[in-house]
């Protein structure tokens, strides 16, 4: 009887990003894992991952193919920038696939053997090279050979308990090519893995990972959203907040301007988000990097996502209201994330925001807007429990979150594409306003959870030096019905300065 030595079942790093904080430090030594999903899902890419970071720790690898030839394992390999040097390939195949008589791997018409020809031809092949690492590609042919579930559940069973005997960790690649969902592999698989490819209405398919079962391992359930691109599988692990906590001090970041800092109570509080809320037009986008900007001067590192705007349209504009983000963004401390609502699913974003945190040491980060993330998301069933992981995240490693949000119509009745006034912190209100035949803008603070703030209505202004904010209005009615009417006298408004050009955002 073979008794498990301390090693037995302890984690090894898997190859690809992500997974092994999913399986909480990758697959279980000597062990048969099972992965499952549908033709492109990303298995073989997977599996090369694997016997690549086992070449890179010194162990001795093998791959056993059914259905792929050696050719075309290794343009995959090439595509993806990689060398399959250190790596046995043992390929069962049909002869016309591979007609040159110098090939090394063996060759074996797999159609013409009994099922168990087949399979001791893969266990002689074990037992020549006794890898550490395998990659089984894949079970679709020994269930065709099988011609029965019964017959295939103690064949695959055989090829387990051989290579548990051999002290190899395996991985096991099936198609999913049945007509069914064939669970006979479940019980008798350690880990059970499955890959997923879906396809919107519209933009590029998503894919995402699941982890059905792992014995004996506290892995973190739910779907995981995943990208292949050069260089392998990348996978984003669903954001637990509760998993991450930084400890920081709770104060007040200002903005420079010193009407909007005390209306806002002296400032956005560290840990917090904001949400800034109000008409097309309303200068949100502006107030958003009136606070970066600060916080870049000071020196602090930020990230801003735009899904409305590309990097250069953003940098002109900002530049245009006095924020020459440009040298921020050449020495590093601004990142601009220019995300395409089509391809990026709610993991990656995650992701890029986690990045940048934990990375490159963001303490700020402006979404412009979540009326475009949502836009992104149309058939993300969860959305707001997802946006709400990622602000208490955010919010636990002590980052100034600030959330822009368009609201439906320019006057009038205004209606939101969502509430995120209770996820969010502080909520900033801008609404339009007529005086004396001109349109112009009001902001007011109806909420800041960290502290007291001014319950009056100022003036907002843009211009080409910056941000202004006039003192309280108090002649106003009905500014949170949407149609805001000012009935005091113009000299309670701000005057322009020569270089106003009244532009916002």
């Amino acid at each position: 009887m073979t008794l498990s030595s301390p090693s037995d079942a302890a984690p090894v790093p898997t190859g690809v990003p992500g997974l092994d904080d999913i399986l909480a430090g990758g697959y279980a030594a000597n062990r048969a894992h099972l992965i499952e999903g549908r033709p492109g899902s990303g298995k073989t890419t997977l599996g090369m991952q694997f016997l690549l970071a086992g070449v890179e720790a010194g162990e001795t690898c093998l791959y056993i193919t059914l259905s792929e030839s050696k050719r075309e394992l290794l343009s995959v390999a090439s595509r993806h920038g990689w060398s399959l040097e250190g790596i046995e390939i043992f390929e069962l195949v049909p002869p016309e696939l591979s007609l040159d008589p110098k090939q090394q791997q063996s060759l074996v018409y797999s159609s013409d053997l009994e099922l168990g020809e087949t399979v001791q031809m893969a266990l002689a092949e074990i037992e020549r090279v006794k890898p550490r690492r395998v990659v089984f590609d894949s079970l679709s042919e020994i269930r065709l050979l099988s011609q029965g579930s019964l017959r295939y559940r103690r064949q695959v069973l055989a090829l387990k308990s051989y290579f548990l005997l051999n002290d190899a960790t395996v991985l096991m690649l099936d198609d999913l090519t049945s007509d069914q969902d064939d669970l006979n592999l479940h019980s008798i698989s350690h880990a059970v893995i499955r890959l997923e490819q879906v396809v919107p209405a519209y933009g590029a398919e998503r894919r995402r990972l699941s982890v059905t079962k792992m014995r004996g391992t506290a892995f973190r359930g739910g779907y995981h959203d995943l990208i292949i691109q050069r260089g392998g599988l990348r996978i984003f692990p669903r954001l637990v907040a509760a998993d991450h906590h930084r400890n920081f001090t709770f104060d007040a970041i200002p903005s420079g301007i010193g009407e909007l800092d005390t209306i806002l109570g002296g400032g956005l509080s560290r840990g917090t988000s904001t949400l800034v809320i109000g008409p097309s037009g309303a200068g949100k986008s502006t107030l958003a990097l009136g606070y970066l900007w600060a916080a870049l001067e000071r020196g602090e590192p930020a990230l801003m996502i735009s899904f409305d705007e590309t990097i250069g349209i953003l940098l002109q504009r900002a530049k245009g209201v006095g924020f020459d983000l440009a040298p921020h963004v050449e020495a590093g401390r601004l990142r601009i994330e220019q995300i395409d609502p089509a391809n990026v699913s709610p993991g990656e974003f995650a992701g890029r925001v986690r990045e940048a945190v934990e990375r490159d040491g963001a303490r700020v980060v402006v979404i412009d807007s979540l009326t475009g993330y949502l836009n992104a998301m149309p058939e993300q069933p969860f959305i707001v429990l997802q946006m709400h992981e990622l602000l208490t995240y955010l919010n636990q490693q002590g980052v100034v979150t600030i959330m822009i949000l368009a609201q439906h119509g320019m006057v009038g009745q205004m209606v939101s594409p969502i509430d995120l006034t209770y996820l969010s912190d502080a909520v900033v209100l801008l609404r339009f306003f007529e005086a004396n035949g001109r349109i112009r803008r009001a902001l007011s603070v109806v909420k800041r959870r960290t502290g007291s703030h001014e319950d009056t209505i100022r003036e907002f202004r843009i211009d080409n030096q910056g941000l202004r904010v006039g003192p309280p209005l108090e002649q106003f009615r009905g500014v949170l019905t949407g149609v805001p009417t000012f009935e005091g006298q113009r000299a309670s408004l701000l005057e322009e300065r020569e270089t106003d050009n009244g532009g916002g955002r």
